[in-house]
């Protein structure tokens, strides 16, 4: 086998694959960065942009298997996996890696891509890759937390089947702004949205894991802000008998509010240990500035896992960032916070919830304040009543 015949081999591959009405979707993620073929890779390895393959395991593949490691890359950067999980792979880089490829060949595995004698699939994955049925559609966070839960309760087992580690490397160590983060994340969608268009003209499906990411993006904050304002200020009039009291101070002379006792905000976080300390302060910075413009008569802060642990009734909230105390860290069940709230006949004019989705699959609910859930992590998600808005944490 001479030197050229591991890049012909791949660019064979990657040619093929954007001919494919399953695979055309990935076309322009496929042109993205370098596709190369190195010495010093094990395996295969992408940042996210750049994809390079090991000369010496290429040439130990079938064709067959070289359109499948092409894909692999390629579905890591199309799912923009070494952004999304950089959080994740700085507390657990083993369990991120393998749960993304459990994630990518999934994808693989389903692609419906048969040769002439309809029993050969035209794209399969090189031997070692992780792939499990159970996973189909499962998010990369949904796999984490099925596999810390597996390494848990059966640490032998657990170690005899993922040992020896991904198939490939992913390489998450790369720094980038805020800025380049934002550019890489809208090029990668621009690029998907390109391949979709193709694929759609030859027919081809849309993985949900890609379809999700195509979605029209909405602001968890505006959604907050819009909820609070519209559920809070509901009943209010303004009225020009008074002037605004905060306003007189900067010489501006303007309407007051007829109804001086606004109400009361019901803030329910879950504290089951999934939401990270960032992800909670980011979300109190966005409710203090809301309040400051809304001006509810108390925000009462209500602290739960498998059981509410406590609460913090606050009417001044311009602190509250620094004076809240989390109770809690067990197991879930948000029907809590529902039997907590009736039981002390809390009447709220609206109720959020700060979750991270993986509640009990039943929850009640028996609660008529509008109810807005701010959910960080789960997709498969589904509020009892009330709206639903996906946090980002940009």
């Amino acid at each position: 086998m001479n030197i050229e015949t591991a890049e012909v081999s791949v660019k064979k591959a990657t040619i093929w694959l954007m001919r494919q009405k399953e695979t055309a979707l990935y076309s322009g993620v496929m042109l993205m960065g370098d596709n190369k073929v190195v010495d010093d890779c094990p395996t295969a390895c992408t940042d996210g942009v750049n994809k390079y393959y090991g000369r010496k395991f290429i040439e130990g593949l079938s064709k067959y298997e070289v359109r499948g490691l092409v894909m692999h890359e390629t579905e890591h950067c199309a799912l923009n996996h070494p952004v999304r999980f950089k959080s994740q792979m700085k507390k657990n880089p083993e369990l991120t890696n393998i749960a993304c490829d459990y994630v990518v060949n999934d994808i693989i595995n389903h692609l419906d891509i048969y040769e002439s004698d309809s029993q050969t699939k035209s794209v399969s994955l090189p031997e070692g890759a992780f792939y499990d049925v159970k996973y189909h559609d499962w998010s990369v966070n949904d796999v984490i937390k099925d596999l810390e839960k597996q390494q848990k309760e059966n640490p032998k087992e657990f170690q005899k089947k993922h040992g020896k580690g991904s198939l490939d490397e992913h390489d998450f160590t790369k720094s980038m702004t805020p800025q380049e983060v934002k550019k890489h994340t809208e090029k990668v969608d621009a690029a998907l949205r390109e391949g979709s268009m193709l694929a759609g003209k030859l027919g081809g499906k849309t993985p949900r894991a890609i379809s999700d990411m195509l979605e029209p993006k909405v602001r968890w904050q505006d959604v907050l802000r819009d909820f609070v304002s519209t559920s809070i200020r509901g009943t209010d009039e303004f009225t020009w008998r008074r002037f605004n009291k905060r306003m007189v101070a900067n010489n501006l002379y303007l309407p007051s509010l007829e109804n001086e006792t606004i109400g009361e905000l019901v803030v329910a976080i879950d504290t089951s240990g999934s939401i990270g300390a960032r992800e909670l302060s980011v979300f109190v910075t966005e409710l203090v500035s809301i309040c400051d413009v809304t001006s509810p008569d108390r925000v009462r802060v209500i602290w739960w896992d498998y059981e509410v642990h406590g609460e913090q009734v606050l009417e001044d909230y311009t602190n509250l960032a620094h004076v809240l105390k989390p109770k809690g860290g067990g197991g879930t069940k948000v029907s809590c916070v529902s039997k907590y709230i009736n039981e002390n006949n809390i009447n709220a004019d609206a109720v959020i919830v700060f979750t991270d989705g993986y509640v009990e699959p039943k929850i009640q609910w028996d609660i008529s304040s509008p109810t807005l859930w701010v959910v960080t992590e789960s997709r498969s998600f589904k509020a009892p009543s009330g709206k639903v808005v996906k946090y980002e944490d940009n």
